[in-house]
């Protein structure tokens, strides 16, 4: 027998039913399930009311579990937010694992590496600040690749008290992974990869290549506006990456373009003496020059001032001059 969303139902009500004194605990929500939430918006702190349908479970890893959902009501007693629209569809983040075994293994990394209770789920400042940097890592991507649309936009946090956990509402991105092609030609490519002169002609996976051309260049950005520690999530040796960069459905037709990062929480510290990938290596040493020992999304305030000045003409006007963040 599969899993039944009715039989949960009911189950539910039979535990509520019996009005005991430790309240029943899920770990996800199911389609259908309609919540409430207090947010704070991201460009301007603006706090609303809002009421959200799942309309279905995407899926969840150690950062947390992901639903695509449809705003049903918005109320907001001290301004208006205007990325936020009765019948839109959004994506909703909540850093919590679905699973318990996820669960307790992030919390366990992330306690020996800072002694502490994992921040994004329990510590609302924590997931505001990862928001921003987001907002400004999406301006940078605009002045970088000419398209601020290569982030995905995030527009608000919240708590949720049911799961407990911080959460956020962001853009969702009708988007997929690349086409599995058949290279027959992989000698060329092999070059390519190499930065030796090829013929166009005879090259093949193209949107294999965009992507890790673009994840690449991505990478070479986060480090620019001083994100070194969050790079890894984009780190093509990682072999782990790769999902979370996703291609519009609407760029079908070209497949150098509609590339866009949407993933910007990490779920596991990166310990020194114990990496999960191939690339790990790599990054545990730039850490240790770097003198972080333990690496998870910390970043460089001091580079990410120094890049702001350096292109201080592009944030000026929308970031620097008016306080908002678009």
């Amino acid at each position: 027998m599969g899993y039944s969303v009715e039989v949960c139902k009911k189950l539910g009500e039979k535990i509520r039913s019996a009005k005991l004194f430790r309240p029943m605990h899920i770990e996800r929500y199911d389609d259908n399930t309609e919540l409430e939430y207090n947010i704070v918006d991201v460009d301007t702190a603006v706090r609303a009311k809002i009421k959200v349908l799942i309309l279905r479970f995407v899926g969840g890893g150690f950062a947390g579990q992901v639903y695509q959902v449809k705003l049903l009501k918005i109320e907001s007693d001290n301004g208006s937010i205007e990325t936020l629209k009765e019948g839109g569809i959004y994506a909703v983040k909540i850093l919590i694992p679905p699973s318990g075994f996820s669960l307790f293994f992030r919390n366990l990394l992330y306690a020996i590496g800072f002694q502490g209770p994992f921040q994004l789920q329990s510590n609302p400042i924590a997931a505001r600040s990862g928001a921003l940097w987001q907002k400004f890592i999406r301006r940078a991507a605009k002045i970088k690749f000419g398209d601020e649309r290569s982030v995905t936009n995030i527009y608000a946090t919240f708590v949720d008290n049911r799961l407990g956990s911080c959460g956020e509402i962001s853009e969702w991105i009708e988007g997929r992974t690349w086409r599995l092609e058949v290279d027959e030609r992989l000698d060329v490519r092999r070059k390519w990869f190499k930065g030796k002169p090829v013929d166009p002609q005879k090259l093949g996976s193209p949107e294999y290549r965009s992507k890790y051309q673009f994840m690449h260049q991505f990478v070479d950005l986060l480090h620019e506006v001083g994100a070194h520690e969050f790079a890894r999530q984009y780190e093509w040796s990682t072999w782990k990456s790769q999902p979370n960069c996703l291609k519009r459905k609407d760029t079908e037709a070209s497949p150098e373009t509609g590339l866009v990062a949407v993933d910007f929480r990490a779920g596991l510290a990166l310990l020194p003496f114990l990496p999960m990938s191939p690339g790990d290596f790599k990054l545990i040493f730039q850490g240790l020059f770097r003198g972080s020992l333990v690496q998870f999304d910390r970043g460089d305030v001091g580079k990410l001032e120094a890049y702001i000045s350096s292109v201080f003409r592009s944030f000026h006007p929308p970031v620097l001059g008016t306080g908002k963040l678009s």
